[in-house]
């Protein structure tokens, strides 16, 4: 790849292919396969993921948001997409663009089967989600009656798949809780199969309960965070490859003394001769103050230099003493010789929180050998 001259996020395809394939291997090739993209593909590029996906065979894809879904439309994209967190003001939208509403509450039931009616639908595909223990969104399993009498009582929807979300599935020491949570759903999905007189697809592995729990694929599994080449513990983040590696330039370099200071508030005082470096990115581009002031640092031609003063909301500063480098040259945030899991680290956080708030103003760069 040609060096950066620009704030870029590189997306390596390729990486996203053997992410896929790997992760296509750990279940049954029966069992379908469900592409999570919301938050523009992990902070990626969302139509680039979601082409290539396509073309790599997935079966669904799953955004958060009708207006996730509406965007992939737009982009020509005719997979079946599932939307996660739909709302009820958003329904006319979503039979209009054919997406697929996850369906979580008695309330949301009812408003979509109502608006399904509305629009003259039959059979209109909907994905009814459990609660099994993560507590966010789902029936209870104390609801299986309302569930079923509400769709045995209209020809307006159909449930196109039961699915319910593992709450610790990459945490050994919770084993005991996320084995119940699959007996429950199994449970769960077994009642209303049985009045229902049809089985949906049934769905509960997120990434880790690909890699950890390969016994509860059921029908589909869902994979997000691993296609972007995390498997949230080291063993697996060594199989998978991480698509994105956010890259930057120098854009001054300055010779202090001892006694100056950089950046505002004078958070960093220099005790002896040192060498700093500015860099044209911020935490308006998702490199947070929580990584300033020494507490992580970016690489600069092989050599690690840590970030310094307080993070501006377009700058940061650099120390680069003792590293040869020059105005122009390119600088790696992470990705490549630094793992996002390890620069997320020093701030305190995970690879979701740093991948996904990288700024829409970040140009993005497909790379594809």
């Amino acid at each position: 790849m040609p060096k950066a001259r620009e704030t870029v996020l590189e997306i390596d395809l390729n990486a996203l292919e053997h992410n896929y394939r790997y992760l296509r291997s750990k279940v049954d090739q029966t069992v379908k396969m469900m592409a999570v993209v919301k938050a523009f593909g992990y902070g990626s590029d969302v139509v680039a993921i979601a082409k290539k996906l396509t073309g790599l065979g997935v079966d669904y894809l799953a955004v958060a948001y009708t207006s996730e879904g509406v965007s992939l439309r737009k982009a020509g994209i005719e997979l079946p997409i599932m939307v996660l967190h739909p709302q009820s003001y958003n329904f006319e939208e979503i039979i209009n663009n054919c997406l697929e509403p996850s369906l979580y509450s008695e309330f949301v039931l009812k408003e979509f089967i109502a608006t399904a009616k509305k629009l003259k639908q039959k059979h209109y595909p909907v994905h009814i989600k459990f609660n099994t223990g993560l507590n966010r969104l789902g029936f209870s399993e104390k609801e299986t009656g309302t569930l079923k009498e509400l769709l045995t009582g209209t020809d307006a929807v159909k449930a196109a798949s039961f699915f319910s979300h593992l709450a610790a599935s990459e945490d050994w020491k919770e084993r005991e809780f996320t084995l119940e949570q699959i007996y429950t759903f199994k449970r769960i999905a077994s009642q209303l199969v049985d009045a229902l007189g049809y089985r949906p697809l049934l769905h509960i592995c997120n990434t880790s309960g690909i890699l950890n729990y390969p016994e509860a694929a059921f029908d589909m599994v869902r994979t997000g965070i691993g296609l972007y080449g995390f498997g949230n513990e080291q063993q697996e983040d060594q199989r998978l490859q991480p698509i994105g590696t956010l890259k930057t330039i120098i854009s001054q370099i300055h010779e202090l003394q001892k006694g100056d200071s950089v950046g505002y508030n004078r958070a960093f005082i220099a005790s002896k001769p040192t060498k700093t470096a500015t860099l044209p990115i911020g935490h308006a581009d998702g490199i947070n103050r929580q990584y300033g002031n020494g507490r992580a640092g970016v690489i600069v031609n092989g050599n690690y230099a840590p970030i310094i003063g307080n993070v501006c909301m377009d700058m940061l500063m650099i120390d680069i003493t003792g590293i040869e480098c020059e105005e122009g040259d390119e600088v790696i945030i992470f990705g490549g010789p630094q793992h996002a899991t390890a620069f997320a680290e020093k701030g305190n956080t995970i690879s979701y929180e740093l991948i996904t708030g990288i700024s829409q103003r970040v140009k993005r760069v497909i790379v594809e050998k």
